[in-house]
């Protein structure tokens, strides 16, 4: 049967779907719109089934704080065109308000809320059958309390932040949830990092000495030797090298000699004590960096200062309580 063109912007207004999809959907359906809109789902279902193995690298970060309860959803999708679409980014944003409505505090709890005719996991999944792309909740955080501060990276809705501070500061609450953005901290202070991950940074720093010490030994041996380091720091580059005429098949074999026995060598007799303190010199480096209360402040006034320096001009009292980061970016 015929399909009048006001019956299908009512039906794509309901659905959001295709004018196409919703035309073929009102046809099939003899203009029943429950039986239309049961299609449109069903074949929403049936294309993120299909697409369930793709990789969702885009998508959408957005942040909220009403009154004491503040948080962070992502929504993702397969490409920057439909995570920039502003039915996309409505969708995130209607979810995000129904998680803060009801101060969900986990992601099963958001997939399961109600949002529309349906619940939130119902809303993406047909979103994806629209949009035949793959997409996924994936990523939900809070943060409950007094003086929360929210921030949205350059409104560009990949990177949002919040932090808590122990008392009211707005301004400075902004500027510590902008220096998370930025530096991506992986813990508020020492005591947060536990005494495996301590551990493992510890021996990853002794054998990363161990082979800069043997290293910088076999390199002096080849300087010695009348060779450049450069030309064998890699098998490809060896024989790309060789090829072009800078080193010959005696080098090589000199090379690897060398290599060979100085490395044994000066393995056998390197000095623990001083392995041991430039390996805690390096995990030193490692919390410094990684701690948010360690790093150095990124939005002062030009003077160097860690961020905890930076709270106690503020206030001797202010401290950071909280903080929580999401990205979709690799880093």
């Amino acid at each position: 049967m015929a399909v009048s063109i006001e019956d299908i912007k009512k039906l794509r207004a309901m659905t959001g779907a295709g004018l196409a999809d919703v035309k073929k959907a009102l046809t099939e359906a003899e203009g029943d719109f429950d039986k239309a809109k049961e299609l449109l789902r069903e074949r929403g279902l049936a294309i993120a089934a299909k697409r369930s193995d793709r990789e969702t690298s885009n998508g959408c970060v957005l942040v909220k704080k009403v009154g004491n309860f503040a948080a962070i959803i992502a929504l993702k999708c397969e490409t920057d065109f439909v995570a920039n679409g502003a039915d996309f980014i409505k969708l995130t944003s209607d979810i995000l308000d129904a998680a803060i409505a009801a101060k969900a505090q986990t992601l099963d709890e958001v997939k399961a809320l109600a949002l529309g005719e349906s619940d939130v996991q119902a809303a993406v999944t047909a979103r994806s059958g629209i949009t035949g792309e793959k997409m996924e909740l994936d990523g939900y955080c809070v943060l409950e309390g007094e003086n929360v501060e929210v921030y949205d990276h350059m409104n560009k809705h990949t990177l949002c932040t919040m932090v808590q501070l122990n008392k009211e500061n707005a301004e400075v609450g902004h500027k510590i949830a902008m220096q998370v953005a930025a530096m991506k901290p992986l813990a508020l202070d020492e005591s947060s990092i536990s005494e495996d991950v301590k551990n493992e940074e510890f021996k990853v720093a002794v054998e990363k000495t161990k082979e800069e010490l043997v290293e910088k030994a076999v390199n002096a041996a080849l300087h010695k030797a009348g060779l450049n380091p450069n030309h064998f720091d890699s098998e490809d580059h060896i024989e790309s090298n060789q090829g072009k005429g800078w080193i010959t098949a005696e080098d090589v074999a000199k090379f690897r000699e060398i290599k060979e026995t100085v490395s044994a060598e000066k393995a056998a007799n390197l000095n623990e004590n001083m392995i041991q303190n430039i390996a805690k010199g390096r995990v030193g480096k490692f919390l410094k960096e990684n701690c948010l209360v360690c790093q150095e402040f990124q939005f002062g006034d030009g003077d160097k200062q860690s961020v905890a320096d930076y709270l106690k001009k503020q206030d001797k009292e202010l401290k950071i309580v909280a903080y929580k980061r999401f990205t979709l970016a690799a880093e």
